[in-house]
C-alpha cells in the first residue's frame, strides 16, 4: 500500500481476536501500522505459514472424480502439492490491478502507473498529473498529489460524496447489500457504488484548494496528454490509474465456480456450486468489518467438520 494510506473502517474492527492492539490514537490506522500488527499476530501465535508459495491451480484429483462434500481438493503450487478437504481463498484483489483499454495508450510519452504502484507524492513534484478513478483510492491519492503538483481528476461517473460520516451500521448494511448481490451470481460492483465517497480532512482541504473538480472519462490518450471526443485536450506528464482491481481467482478456474452471469454465487462464505471452497475477501467480505464476519463464519463451519 502507499505510504499514507488510511483505512476507512472503524479502528476497533481492524484488530484480530486474541491479541490486543494498543494504539496511541483512535484515528483510522495506516497501512504500515496494519501490516506490522498482522506480522506480530502471526509471530505471537506461531502460525505454520509456508512462504513464499505460489498457488498455480486448485482442482479435483483427476478428471472423472465424483465431487461430494468429502472429495479432497488438490492444490498445485511451486512448492509441491497439498490435498485438503476445503480451501479458504483469501487472495483479495491487490495482485490484479485493472487498467482500462484506452486508444492511444501506447503513444503517450509520459509515465503511466496504477495506484497499486503508487508510493508517495514527492516523486510528482512540479508535474501535471491526471488521476483517473472515482473511488476512495483515487480520492486519497489526488488529495495528496495535489499538494505538490498540478492535478486533473478524471472519473467515469460524476463523484457522489456522502453527506454524513460512514458509521459501523452503514458498513454492515453495505456488507448485507453486497452479499445479496453476490448471492445472485452477478459480477461484483465497486464498494464506492454502495458507500459513496467519504470526505476525510485531507480531502476537505483538497476541496478548499479547488482540486475536486472531476472531468468525464477521456476518450483517448495523445503523445502529450489526454483527449475527449469534443476536441478538448489536456497536457499531462503522468497518469495514475486508480481504476480498481479484479479478484485474484485464476487458480480456481478448474473448479468452474462462476455462474452464467459471470460472478461467483455465494452461500455465506461458500461457493454455491462447490461448498468446499470458501471465499473471504471476495464481494461481501472485502472490507475489514465484513472480512472478520466471513472469517469467523468459515472457521466455525470448518471447525465443525463441514466443508
Amino acid at each position: 500500500m502507499w505510504r499514507s494510506v488510511r483505512l476507512l473502517s472503524p479502528p476497533h474492527h481492524t484488530h484480530l481476536p486474541g491479541l490486543p492492539w494498543d494504539r496511541p490514537s483512535s484515528a483510522p490506522p495506516s497501512g504500515p501500522e496494519v501490516a506490522a500488527y498482522f506480522a506480530r499476530y502471526e509471530e505471537h501465535f506461531r502460525f505454520p505459514v509456508h512462504r513464499p508459495v505460489t498457488v498455480r491451480r486448485v482442482a479435483n484429483d483427476g478428471p472423472d472424480v465424483t465431487v461430494t462434500r468429502d472429495t479432497p481438493l488438490l492444490i498445485h503450487t511451486d512448492a509441491g502439492r497439498w490435498r485438503a478437504r476445503a480451501v479458504i481463498n483469501a487472495t483479495g484483489t491487490w495482485d490484479r490491478p485493472f487498467v482500462p483499454t484506452v486508444p492511444g495508450a501506447s503513444d503517450f510519452r509520459g509515465r503511466q502507473l496504477h495506484a497499486a504502484h503508487y508510493h508517495a507524492p514527492e516523486e510528482f513534484t512540479g508535474q501535471r498529473v491526471a488521476v483517473v478513478g472515482g473511488g476512495h483510492s483515487a480520492l486519497q491519492i489526488l488529495a495528496e498529489i495535489s499538494t505538490v503538483a498540478d492535478t486533473l481528476w478524471i472519473t467515469r461517473r460524476p463523484p457522489e460524496f456522502r453527506t454524513a460520516p460512514l458509521t459501523e451500521a452503514d458498513l454492515v448494511a453495505v456488507t448485507d447489500a453486497v452479499a445479496a448481490h453476490a448471492a445472485t451470481g452477478r459480477p461484483l460492483r465497486s464498494v464506492v457504488s454502495y458507500t459513496g465517497l467519504v470526505e476525510t480532512p485531507e480531502v476537505a482541504r483538497a476541496r478548499e484548494r479547488g482540486v475536486l473538480k472531476a472531468r468525464p472519462m477521456v476518450d483517448s490518450l495523445t503523445p502529450d496528454g489526454v483527449a475527449w471526443t469534443d476536441g478538448t485536450t489536456e497536457p499531462v506528464d503522468t497518469i495514475v490509474w486508480a481504476t480498481g482491481f479484479r479478484p485474484v481467482l485464476t487458480h480456481l478456474a478448474p473448479l468452474r465456480l462462476r455462474s452464467e452471469l459471470g460472478g461467483i454465487k455465494l452461500a455465506d462464505t461458500r461457493a454455491a456450486v462447490d461448498p468446499r471452497v470458501h471465499l473471504v475477501g471476495y464481494g461481501p467480505s472485502a472490507s475489514m468489518i465484513s472480512a472478520h464476519r466471513a472469517a469467523a463464519t468459515a472457521a466455525r463451519v470448518l471447525a465443525a467438520g463441514r466443508p
